[in-house]
């Protein structure tokens, strides 16, 4: 490549002074003296032009090849329907099309999706692909997109490159779905009351009308025919404290793209009012302050606390007017507000005739019907007035069989303790024997029912756990837990034992035998699967697109395990195990790529035509075909896309690989030359006039 080149000889600013001179002088010569002036303004010229130094400059050029970017949309929406089928075979013919064109070399940039919830990001992915690119090697961009993108620049300039921008929109413009909106969502609720959940359907191609089904925690409430495209309501009971899971799914649509947003889930959070617990002492002994001051350091705890003092056999002839005692209100409590205590607890309670028969069998109504007791046991329950002896023997797990065992032992977890989340990991049992006080009492007992979580002397059961129809009993066989909180022998963990104790009967969710729990920390999954069983079954995971996959679980400690998966896709997972389900999400409840999942050629209509580039489907309703445009180099016009084809516009990049430089003029000797001939002129010209 030829070119002229200037070094000057002066700096820039004085050879354009000189060159305003000149040509000042070259006017007034040429108005005083005529034409003859001429010589003179073309010798200054000359002069000029030797300062500027001008020198011809050949330089040694290799071509090097255009750069069109090929941006492929890989996001969560492009995972829709038959879309990445179509993807791939428009990435394939790309590349065949790109070898017959020799000084095209293709860029393919993926764009996955954006950080959190950004969406679908291809703009920035291209500014990032080209990074090492300079704009005037960029001879055209191609994106091959399903059209929902979330960063658009809302002008041309911002683009940053003035090649034309083509997109090739996957997906069909007959395409049909069917999703359920949450309108509004309480995330807490009192337990035993009504939550309200407003939602509405969405859809389209769709019928008017869905079924709608609404589950809790897995089981199915109810199902109902809605309109489409109308808010509507459910009211849903808080069952218990702890997360509910609340889960509204719409059936789907024949041939609808995803299934995904056919779901929505609530977590609500149930909370209890107040924990209310009927604390019964048969009589005063060291260890009722125990149970009294455990209860009363719980704030959401609300206890009503009698002790029996007076039994009705105790006749003594104290007139009843100077007795500062009350009576013990057995109706109001055990007839008329059982149903109001969430925990009934017998602290060496003894049958004194204090409650009729058909009192125990309320309290054994209460239990079957979800309410809870606590038997705390002491030497009264080997003797005759034991509460095994009366009509709560049904639900009572173990019987009395008359041995009382005064000596000093350690409590130790059982088998089935180590793997129940009452006794598990109780702080002390992880050694042998467990680095913990003894107790020195124990009343013997032959269990007929339930789980054996600990044990004492001689192997006998010290804690006894069962579930009875809705409801639960436990059984503590000794009255010398008081030990433990006193300290004695360095004490033990009487408050974890005890606090946990009082809270699965109350049905904690975090205590329970059977659970199945999910976390989710970026794209991992956690699960964990809390069993009595030795072994677990491996989970079922659900992704949002409806996909299914087992995962095995591993024991980390007796009665818990655990797995670590990564999803690659966001939203709503679903993991089940048996009759348990538990709901994680991976990012927002509810991603954008799912909000908007029908294929457009709106959305990059404005900025590729802004660039001479164009939009267009690359398949039409009910054609299974695939039509990719033909890819053209156009040297000139304004028109870049036609019916059939595409255009690129080749740049004249190139690398310099050498420069020669050949002086048109002699340096200062010719300046010198010439201004030397130029005053011999002047000369000349005035001695002929002289």
């Amino acid at each position: 490549m030829l070119s002229i080149g200037f070094s000057p000889l002066v700096p820039a600013y004085a050879l354009w002074a000189l060159g305003a001179v000149v040509v000042l002088l070259s006017i007034l010569a040429l108005l005083s003296r005529g034409p003859v002036a001429i010589l003179r303004a073309i010798a200054l010229g000359l002069v000029l032009l030797a300062l500027a130094n001008p020198a011809l400059v050949q330089e040694d050029r290799e071509k090097v090849k255009d750069i069109v970017a090929v941006v492929m949309d890989r996001s969560t929406s492009q995972t829709l329907g038959d879309r990445p089928a179509m993807t791939d075979q428009v990435k394939a013919e790309l590349e065949r099309r790109f070898g017959s064109l020799a000084d095209v070399e293709p860029r393919f940039i993926q764009a996955d999706d954006g950080n959190g919830d950004d969406g679908t990001r291809l703009f920035t992915a291209l500014s990032n692909g080209l990074a090492d690119v300079p704009p005037d090697r960029l001879a055209g961009v191609i994106f091959v997109t399903d059209g929902v993108v979330h960063d658009i620049p809302s002008s041309v300039e911002g683009l940053g490159f003035k090649a034309p921008l083509h997109a090739l929109i996957t997906g069909r413009p007959d395409e049909r779905d069917r999703q359920i909106k949450l309108l509004e969502a309480p995330r807490f609720g009192i337990v035993g009351k009504d939550q309200t959940i407003r939602a509405q359907i969405m859809e389209r191609g769709g019928t008017g009308s869905a079924l709608v089904t609404v589950r809790r925690d897995g089981q199915v409430l109810t199902r109902q025919q809605v309109p489409a495209d109308t808010p509507f309501s459910l009211d849903v009971r808080i069952e218990h404290g702890g997360t509910n899971v609340v889960e509204l799914e719409v059936e789907g649509l024949p041939g609808e793209l995803t299934l995904a947003n056919n779901r929505a889930v609530v977590p609500i959070e149930g909370i209890r009012e107040k924990l209310r617990v009927l604390l019964v002492s048969g009589e005063p002994h060291a260890g009722e302050r125990t149970w009294r001051n455990l209860l009363k350091s719980d704030a959401n705890v609300d206890l009503v606390h009698f002790t029996i003092l007076r039994p009705p056999e105790k006749q003594d002839g104290t007139p009843i007017n100077e007795l500062s005692l009350i009576a013990f209100p057995t109706r109001e409590l055990f007839q008329q507000k059982i149903k109001e205590f969430d925990l009934i607890i017998f602290d060496r309670y003894a049958n004194q005739s204090i409650l009729p028969s058909s009192y125990f069998e309320n309290i054994v109504r209460y239990v079957r019907e979800g309410g809870a007791i606590l038997v705390a046991a002491g030497p009264e329950f080997a003797s005759y007035g034991s509460l095994a002896q009366t009509r709560l023997a049904p639900i009572i797990p173990g019987q009395p069989n008359g041995t009382i065992v005064e000596q000093p032992y350690k409590a130790h977890i059982t088998e089935t303790g180590d793997r129940h989340p009452v006794t598990r990991d109780l702080p002390g049992s992880e050694q042998s024997p467990p680095a913990w006080g003894e107790w020195l009492r124990i009343i013997g007992s032959q269990v007929q029912s339930g789980d054996t979580l600990m044990s004492g002397a001689d192997d006998l059961p010290l804690l006894v756990l069962r579930r009875e129809e809705k409801g639960r009993v436990a059984l503590l066989l000794s009255d010398h837990a008081w030990l433990w909180a006193r300290g004695y022998q360095e004490g033990g963990p009487h408050l974890d034992l005890l606090r946990r104790l009082a809270h699965w009967l109350m049905k904690e969710p975090a205590l329970e035998e059977e659970a199945l729990r999910a976390s989710a920390q970026g794209r991992s999954i956690r699960i964990e699967r809390q069993t009595m069983a030795e072994t677990a079954d491996p989970v079922t995971l659900t992704a949002p697109s409806g996909q299914e996959s087992s995962v095995p679980l591993t024991e980390s400690r007796p009665g818990l395990f655990t797995a670590q998966v990564q999803s690659r896709e966001l939203g709503l997972h679903t993991l089940r195990s048996g009759d348990l389900v538990a709901f994680v999400s991976i990012g927002p409840a509810n991603p954008r790529e799912l909000m908007d999942v029908f294929s457009n050629t709106e959305a990059l209509t404005p900025i590729a035509e802004a660039t001479g580039g164009s939009v267009r489907r690359v398949a039409m309703a009910g054609d299974q075909s695939i039509t990719v445009p033909r890819i053209l180099a156009v040297h000139s016009g304004t028109r870049l896309s036609g019916g059939d084809w595409i255009g690129i516009r080749p740049s004249d990049s190139a690398i310099v690989r050498g420069v020669s430089v050949f002086p048109m003029a002699l340096g200062f000797v010719g300046l010198v030359l010439l201004i030397g001939s130029t005053l011999a002129a002047w000369l000349i010209e005035g001695r002929r006039r002289g």
